[in-house]
């Protein structure tokens, strides 16, 4: 008649659920990713920018430059990175950014 057996309803449920978390991984991948990217492009824009290049000594720019460089060119051969992988860089770049950011904006 064309009907689904509880069963296959059943395993097509399960699969459904188990595809919705692996779904809910890639998409927190993703977001991590895209975070850490957009950060890094936004420290190197911030200590480029004309306005700013007084507040800061030229070490220190390319203190951030450089490991904003090192970062984006590891998440790009790092395309199948793991979340904790990535918020790993995210939170280095961090720890490299943030005192001299602060220090800019003081």
């Amino acid at each position: 008649k064309g009907r689904l057996s509880k069963e296959e309803i059943e395993r097509m449920v399960q699969d459904a659920e188990k595809f919705a978390q692996e779904d809910e991984q890639v998409k927190q991948k993703v977001q991590a990713k895209n975070d850490l990217e957009s950060y890094a492009y936004n420290m190197k824009q911030t200590v480029e920018d004309d306005q700013m290049k007084d507040k800061i000594s030229d070490e220190e720019r390319q203190t951030i430059l450089g490991k904003c460089t090192e970062v984006i060119t590891w998440l790009h051969n790092n395309q199948t990175a793991e979340k904790d992988e990535v918020e790993h860089q995210k939170k280095e770049l961090e720890e490299v950014c943030k005192p001299i950011i602060t220090k800019m904006y003081a």
